[in-house]
């Protein structure tokens, strides 16, 4: 693009050629001054319009601030509703959580925690108004509240887990699991008897369990084996401490899995059935000692016994009966 200059002045006339960054940078430094006088007015306006006191700069700044501050007053009624919400649901669970703690509390032979003196809420009343928002320090006071109560029920139930854990230790070491899985229960059961050999009569300190020769025998609680062994009446025989002066003796048996020393868990396999000593057949004989006196093994298994399928169950009580 040329632009021709004529004058008088001039003798000749002057061409000027404008090329398009010519034109892109006087629309560069247009558009700069117009920014500029536009900040200018503004800054100049804002800083002078509580002196001016120009009614619509006044109206613009109020609403500016009003919409402002409206805004963070609904976030912050929107939070705290969400908080209280949340408040209300653990306080639910709280509830649910105490009265589990109650029922445990009972099985575990806990006594619940005394009430605190003075601890419950003053009386309070009123119309209900339909505003559900809690101020921040309703909600600190709640929070705080709902805080102590949890830490409470936490010592509480720690307690009734200690006691649980110690019934558990402690049934773990009785005699309450079968010695024989499948085999036929309490084929001769304790206490006085004809004696197989002699037929005379005779004591019998066990019960006996008729099954085939290999099957497992397993420890019907936890403790340590004091003798893996033959003896002459007992045959292959397994006794376990379980502390308390309380032992098991497993008698008759074909092989030994277990040496003494040798600590065992519940369930835990330790010989095979056979019919080894004074035995007129495969099964095994089965003692429950305390401080060295026989006592009746089905005092002690009876819990096993009610474990059984209803058609096992009738037919130990049969066999028993016999």
């Amino acid at each position: 693009m040329q632009i021709i200059l004529v004058s008088d002045r001039l003798t000749t006339a002057k061409a000027i050629t404008i090329r398009p960054w010519h034109l892109a940078g006087a629309l560069f430094a247009f558009t700069v001054l117009v920014f500029m006088l536009a900040s200018a007015f503004s800054f100049i306006t804002l800083k002078h319009a509580s002196e001016w006191r120009l009614p619509v700069i006044d109206e613009l700044i109020t609403a500016a601030r009003n919409e402002e501050i409206q805004r963070s007053e609904q976030f912050v009624r929107e939070n705290l509703n969400t908080m209280a919400v949340k408040l209300g649901q653990m306080q639910a669970q709280l509830i649910q959580l105490d009265t589990l703690g109650t029922r445990l509390a009972k099985l575990a032979g806990v006594k619940a925690p005394e009430p605190v003196v003075n601890s419950a809420p003053p009386g309070r009343g009123g119309p209900l108004i339909n505003e559900n928002t809690l101020s921040a320090d309703e909600l600190e006071a709640q929070m705080k509240q709902f805080s102590d109560l949890l830490a409470q029920q936490d010592d509480y139930l720690g307690v009734i887990e200690s006691e649980l854990l110690l019934d558990q230790a402690t049934l773990s070491l009785v005699p309450s699991t079968l010695p024989v899985n499948g085999g036929t229960w309490n084929a001769s059961g304790f206490g006085w008897r004809i004696d197989p050999f002699n037929g005379s009569r005779a004591m019998h300190e066990g019960v006996d369990f008729v099954a085939e020769v290999g099957t497992p025998i397993i420890a019907a609680a936890a403790g340590v084996v004091t003798t893996a062994s033959f003896h002459p009446q007992y045959g292959n025989m397994v006794e376990i401490d379980h502390g308390r002066d309380l032992v098991t003796r497993y008698a008759h048996a074909s092989k030994l899995l277990v040496t003494p020393g040798t600590l065992v868990r519940r369930g835990q396999k330790i010989a095979e059935v056979g019919s080894t000593g004074r035995s007129t057949g495969p099964h095994l004989h089965f003692e429950v000692r305390v401080k060295d006196v026989a006592q009746n093994p089905n005092r002690f298994l009876e819990l096993a016994r009610k474990a059984l399928p209803a058609n096992a169950r009738q037919a130990s009580a049969d066999s028993h009966a016999h």
